[in-house]
């Protein structure tokens, strides 16, 4: 497969499972697919086509960086490829962190599919945005926990300390 199909394919090798986090985040199947650390696995693939492909270029690059040999590397179809790649599964890995994260933490889906969305597109500024409005749900519920009512205190008020 050439370099050019497999640079294109990358993105929809991840599509549907950032479709599925975002428009069916509540479904049983998402749940159980998007558990798995594997997901990322089409677009490693094409990473690793690359890399195995084209390592005596890559150590280098990697191994001893500097601006020059990166910028000579991203500039051959080969080195754009693979850093899409890599970028494509590690957007997804972080993707699938958030998604489970705020699932964990019930931070509501209205926040965090827009969020996912940002991820896809920029993915330092969607998980940026994602670590405020973790910050700000469990500022609130710790909050919220300090205002549980009981039969002995109204509604907003504290509840008593126990002595344990």
């Amino acid at each position: 497969m050439s370099t050019t199909a497999l640079f294109q394919i990358t993105f929809y090798l991840a599509a549907p499972f950032w479709a599925l986090m975002i428009l069916a985040p509540g479904w049983s199947v998402t749940r159980r697919i998007i558990a798995s650390p594997w997901i990322v696995l089409p677009p490693l693939v094409v990473y690793t086509v690359f890399a195995v492909g084209d390592f005596g270029t890559l150590w280098p690059v990697v191994s001893r960086p500097d601006l020059e040999t990166l910028r000579a590397f991203l500039g051959t179809p080969e080195g754009a490829a693979a850093i899409w790649a890599h970028l494509i599964a590690f957007d997804l890995f972080i993707g699938r962190w958030m998604y489970s994260d705020a699932r964990e933490r019930g931070v509501h889906h209205a926040f965090v599919a827009p969020i996912l969305v940002l991820t896809i597109l920029l993915s330092p500024f969607g998980l940026l945005t994602y670590l405020v409005v973790r910050r700000v749900a469990a500022r609130r519920a710790t909050i919220g926990s300090w205002h549980v009512s009981s039969p002995s205190t109204g509604p907003g008020e504290p509840a008593p300390r126990s002595a344990g």
